[in-house]
């Protein structure tokens, strides 16, 4: 199940805040690399693909995987840009939609909870099967010859 829209705020908030840190940074990347479907808000989601075009660096056409611009002037530019000029992000975007980045997530935002903000964004809920259906498997699977001959 993609990332709701607290997660993706703090994701948000970690992408645009923690970037000077070089323990974030290949994190940081990786997170940039990762489809934009893992965001369900739409705003968000504007907001993620405006940070990876605005912050991904020149690439020639090779297969080369991308690289990024994080770290100094050209990052905060891309930030800053986002928050005072917020039509640049989408024609829908308002002021009150970008105001928070740029400001840090909090102390709760650690190693542990990025690990578990990648498994969300890839994590695809389970369709839960009514019990009667499981029951008529088990039923067809006993009347299965195989299950005849181990019987036996």
């Amino acid at each position: 199940m993609p990332l709701d829209a607290e997660i993706g705020k703090k994701m948000l908030q970690l992408l645009t805040s923690r970037y000077d840190d070089r323990h974030w940074r290949k994190r940081i990347e990786k997170t940039l690399s990762l489809p934009q479907s893992g965001v369900t808000d739409p705003i968000q989601q504007q907001i993620f693909i405006y940070l990876k075009l605005g912050l991904k660096a020149y690439k020639s056409r090779r297969a080369d995987p991308d690289s990024w611009i994080l770290g100094g002037y050209a990052t905060k530019e891309v930030i800053d840009r986002a928050k005072f000029q917020p039509q640049l992000v989408g024609s829908t975007i308002k002021k009150d939609d970008v105001v928070f980045l740029g400001t840090d997530p909090g102390s709760d935002v650690t190693e542990a909870w990025w690990d578990d903000m990648l498994v969300q964004w890839f994590d695809e809920p389970e369709e839960e099967k009514p019990a009667g259906e499981e029951g008529g498997k088990k039923a067809a699977e006993s009347d299965s010859p195989s299950a005849a001959k181990s019987k036996a």
